[in-house]
């Protein structure tokens, strides 16, 4: 990437605006009431923050500064949409390691196996498409609608998305609250582990009844039940984190009851 290089994808980095954290809080409070503009202005305010994640891939990256600037562009529009404002941590903070997730992942992919420019660009076409028609149809699209959106065929774009997908790591952190880290298996639910299939071998019951209403209801709903933490934080009305923390808290208490 040359230094002394201003435009990228068009944009006179020179010329990017810098928001205040004010300026965010105002940004957040017009998106809260539906302003679709105001959700324009955020990413435009914080196109500095992706060009400064991907400046520290230059010496790794044989790459153009264009590539990886919309990739990083496709992580800071994955944080915003991800963003919980409930955890008093600054969108700066949690946007970081999802650019930098999504432009370590761009490099994988364009490292030992080779994807050609044309399947790229229409893998990244369908991911814009799919950000775009999830925010309009309030659900995640078909790949049959990405198709019609943006006028390539649905087997193309499964070819293309396939092209460009990384094995991941369960383990893999996603995001991290204090000491509190959340990894991808937290995400995976579990339709198998049902209560029926291992709960008479062993004597979980009696270990579960030394948890508080809300553990126990969270092992439940996990374990049980199968739902991802994701899943029980919206049923249960708190934070992903806050699943987390009391899941362990629980889980730790259960195992020193069942030795």
């Amino acid at each position: 990437m040359a230094p002394n290089k201003v435009v990228i994808c068009g944009v006179n980095t020179a010329k990017l605006p810098l928001l205040s954290e004010q300026e965010k809080e105002a940004l957040f409070a017009r998106m809260d009431k539906g302003d679709k503009s105001a959700r324009e202005e955020f990413i435009n305010g914080n196109l500095r923050l992706v060009l400064s994640v991907i400046q520290r891939f230059a010496s790794q990256n044989d790459e153009s500064a264009d590539d990886l600037f919309q990739v990083g562009c496709i992580g800071l529009i994955k944080a915003l949409d991800n963003f919980d404002r409930s955890l008093n941590v600054k969108f700066s903070t949690y946007a970081v390691p999802m650019i930098i997730g999504e432009c370590r992942r761009y490099m994988r992919d364009n490292n030992s196996i080779r994807v050609s420019r044309s399947l790229r660009d229409i893998a990244y076409k369908a991911i814009y498409a799919k950000e775009m028609l999830t925010r309009k149809l309030d659900r995640e699209p078909t790949i049959e609608e990405i198709s019609k959106e943006i006028e390539i065929p649905k087997e193309d774009i499964v070819n293309a998305l396939d092209a460009i997908a990384t094995p991941m790591s369960l383990y893999e952190p996603v995001y991290q609250e204090g000491q509190d880290t959340l990894y991808l298996i937290d995400q995976v639910s579990d339709k198998t582990n049902r209560e029926e299939n291992w709960v008479e071998n062993l004597s979980l019951r009696d270990a579960m009844e030394k948890l508080d209403k809300r553990e126990y209801n969270i092992i439940k709903l996990r374990f049980f039940e199968g739902k991802t933490q994701t899943e029980v934080a919206e049923e249960i009305s708190i934070s992903q984190a806050q699943v987390s923390r009391l899941e362990k808290n629980a889980l730790k208490t259960m195992k020193k009851y069942l030795k």
